[in-house]
């Protein structure tokens, strides 16, 4: 079986190495829109047509299971993507919720994570559902400072500090990663957050999700692809997945 998953940059090689770490014998297709990074700034028009390029470059790849590990992809294009395609389609937001609610002791949740993520308005619409209090904080700073490298230090902490200080005022006590680049900065956003709040990313909780869908048997290829060779690439897919891969580079078009 072959798998395939995209998302605006790097951050959702996170997303990939949990699907590797519980199929390891299925293929995996992975793609990465690094030359139109980050989404999170871009109108819902335009989210839908890069999301549109890239499932069709992964369906020529020959992939039967698709992924959106990118939350702004997630939240504007995986209904259209589930209308244009005939394979099955999964995106990020829905597990990180239910693994949230599972979560929550007093029913305090944030959610952080790029400007359209938090205007689509979709995680507070999911969890105020199910009777639990949102706080929602656009942090648009995050991901380019994953892009560049920049996981620890006293910029990285500084940057989570503006961002996350007027969370922390509200007594939350789960705190949802509603990115996929967010969770190379999780060590020092749960430093500045505090061991009172549990912070949720979806990977492991998409992983298990699609389960039923896996066969899990094939020939473990893995291919990796991008739009543009950013400065920091290669470092960072070698952090991620914890060893050097080889990538092709590419430019998208669309024909769905």
């Amino acid at each position: 079986m072959k798998i395939g998953v995209f998302d605006s940059g790097v951050g959702g090689l996170t997303v990939l190495k949990a699907l590797i770490r519980l199929y390891p014998q299925v293929d995996f297709a992975y793609l990465g829109d690094t030359a139109r990074v980050p989404y999170g700034d871009k109108s819902a028009q335009t989210v839908i047509r890069y999301s549109l390029e890239c499932a069709d470059f992964l369906l020529g790849e020959g992939i039967e299971l698709l992924v959106v590990a990118c939350n702004t992809a997630s939240s504007y294009a995986l209904n259209v993507l589930k209308e244009h395609l005939s394979i099955p389609v999964f995106g990020v937001i829905e597990p990180g919720v239910r693994r949230a609610l599972r979560t929550t002791q007093r029913g305090r949740i944030g959610v952080i994570g790029t400007r359209a993520t938090v205007s689509s308005g979709v995680y507070k619409r999911l969890l105020e559902a199910n009777g639990v209090e949102v706080f929602q904080k656009a942090c648009p700073l995050f991901v380019p400072l994953v892009e560049e490298g920049i996981l620890q230090g006293n910029i990285a902490k500084e940057v989570v500090r503006y961002y996350l200080s007027e969370l922390k005022d509200r007594n939350i006590d789960t705190l949802i990663l509603g990115c996929t680049h967010y969770p190379l900065l999780r060590p020092v956003i749960e430093e500045f957050m505090g061991r009172s709040v549990s912070v949720v990313d979806s990977a492991e909780s998409l992983a298990l999700e699609i389960g039923s869908y896996v066969e899990n048997s094939g020939s473990s290829t893995l291919n990796l692809f991008f739009t543009d060779r950013s400065p920091g690439l290669d470092a960072l897919i070698e952090l991620i997945l914890g060893k050097s891969v080889d990538y092709k580079l590419l430019t998208l078009s669309c024909k769905l």
